[in-house]
C-alpha cells in the first residue's frame, strides 16, 4: 500500500495538508492520515469536511495556540507530581485551547454540524483552574506576586531590604571619603549578594568581602560589612520565596490530578479538529468540492486538476469510467498528458477516502472502492 501512495504522491498531499494544521497535534495526525476504504466511514470524513468549510466561511479560523509536547506534562500529573512554571503554563493553554473551541462552535451556532458536534462537545473545559494558573503565572519563570498573600509579604520585605542596601551602597559610591575608591560609580550583584566595584590598590580601605575580581585585576567587587546583615536577610527571604513557590505550583498542579483522562482525551480532539479544518483550509486554497460518493462503481470527474501541479499550468481533465463502459484506453504523445490523467484519478479516490477535497466540478462523482 505505501508504495501505491509514493507512487501516486499522497504523501506529497500530506506535506501540503501539514502545512494548514495550526497545532503539532494536528500535524502528528496528519503524518499517519491514511486513506479508508469503507464507504460509511469516508461518507462521516467527507462531512465533516465540509462542515469545517461552512464553518470557516460563517465564524473564520477557530483558535488555536502552539505549545509544547504536552504529553509529558500529563504524565507527570498522572504520576501526582508537580508541574513546573512552564508545564502549568502550557495545561493552561491546553484548556484555554478548549475553552474556546467550545465557545467558536457553540456561539450563535444557528446550523447543524452533527459531524463535528461530536469533537467539540467532549472537549474538557475548566475556567475556573486556567484562571488561576494565568493569575498566579506570568510567564515562563515568574509567579505573580499576589499568587499568596505570604508570597506578595516575602517580596515586599526583600525589596524593602534590597531598597536599603542600595542606599547604603550608594552612600559609599559618593561620599567624599570613599568615591575616589571605587572604578566605577554603581551598584552590582556577585554571587547573589550586592556589592561595589573597589579599585585593587585601595583594597584595604574598604572593610568586606571580596567576591569576585576583573579579568584583569584591578577591580575587586566588595561587600562591605555594613551590609552583611542586609545581604543575609535578603537571600533568607530568597529562600523563603523559593519554597513558598513550589507550594504554589504544587497546590496548582493537585487542583488538575483529578482531570488527567479529560486533558488526555483534549489532546486526540483538538488534534481531530486541527486536521479537519486543515483540510478545510486545504480545500479553500485548492478551490477544492466534496464529491457525490455512489453505490454503482463509477467515477465521473468534470474539470479535475490535479493539486501538485502549479494552479496556472494545470490543464483539466475530464474523465468518466463504469457508467458506459468499463475500461478507458488513453493514447497520445510523450507529454501529451497520459501519466497526469492516471495519476489524477487514482490520487482524486486516495483523496477522497482521506476526507480531502478534490480541485474539480461540483458534480464529479466517485465510488469507495475496496
Amino acid at each position: 500500500m505505501e508504495a501505491i501512495l509514493n507512487k501516486l504522491e499522497y504523501n506529497e498531499i500530506i506535506d501540503v495538508l501539514e502545512k494548514h494544521c495550526k497545532t503539532y497535534l494536528g500535524k502528528n495526525m496528519c503524518d499517519s492520515l491514511k486513506p479508508s476504504f469503507s464507504f460509511e466511514l469516508v461518507d462521516v470524513l467527507l462531512n465533516e469536511t465540509k462542515e469545517a468549510d461552512t464553518l470557516l466561511h460563517q465564524k473564520g479560523t477557530p483558535p488555536f495556540y502552539e505549545t509544547d509536547e504536552l504529553e509529558k506534562y500529563i504524565k507527570i500529573l498522572k504520576s501526582n507530581q508537580t508541574l513546573s512554571i512552564k508545564g502549568l503554563l502550557n495545561i493552561g493553554m491546553l484548556l484555554r485551547i478548549a475553552r474556546e473551541l467550545k465557545e467558536y462552535f457553540y456561539d450563535n451556532n444557528t446550523s447543524s454540524f452533527i459531524n463535528l458536534e461530536k469533537y467539540f462537545t467532549l472537549l474538557y473545559s475548566n475556567p475556573s483552574i486556567e484562571k488561576s494558573i494565568f493569575d498566579k503565572i506570568i510567564d515562563e519563570s515568574t509567579i505573580a506576586d499576589n499568587a499568596s498573600k505570604k508570597l506578595s509579604s516575602l517580596r515586599r520585605n526583600r525589596k524593602n531590604f534590597e531598597q536599603e542596601v542600595k542606599d547604603k551602597l550608594n552612600s559609599y559610591i559618593h561620599s567624599s571619603t570613599y568615591a575616589k575608591y571605587i572604578m566605577e560609580p554603581i551598584v552590582t550583584i556577585r554571587n547573589n549578594r550586592y556589592v561595589i566595584p573597589v579599585k585593587e590598590e585601595y583594597r584595604s580601605y574598604i572593610k568586606g568581602f571580596v567576591h569576585d575580581t576583573s579579568s584583569s585585576g584591578s577591580t575587586l567587587y566588595i561587600e562591605p560589612t555594613s551590609i552583611f546583615e542586609l545581604n543575609n536577610k535578603i537571600n533568607h527571604i530568597k529562600i523563603e520565596e523559593d519554597i513558598e513557590i513550589e507550594r504554589i505550583l504544587q497546590i496548582l498542579s493537585s487542583s488538575l490530578y483529578e482531570y488527567v483522562d479529560q486533558l488526555k482525551n483534549n489532546l486526540a480532539l483538538i488534534a481531530s479538529i486541527d486536521l479537519i479544518f486543515a483540510k478545510a483550509n486545504f480545500g479553500i486554497d485548492s478551490f477544492g468540492i466534496i464529491p457525490v460518493l455512489n453505490n454503482n462503481k463509477y467515477i465521473d470527474l468534470y474539470k479535475a486538476k490535479h493539486p501538485l501541479i502549479d494552479k496556472d499550468k494545470v490543464v483539466p481533465i475530464d474523465i468518466s469510467l463504469g457508467k458506459d463502459y468499463v475500461s478507458l484506453l488513453i493514447t497520445g504523445p510523450n507529454t501529451g498528458g497520459k501519466t497526469v490523467a492516471l495519476k489524477t484519478v487514482g490520487l482524486f479516490c486516495l483523496m477522497a477516502y482521506s476526507g480531502i477535497l478534490l480541485p474539480a466540478n461540483e458534480n464529479s462523482s466517485l465510488y469507495v472502492f475496496d
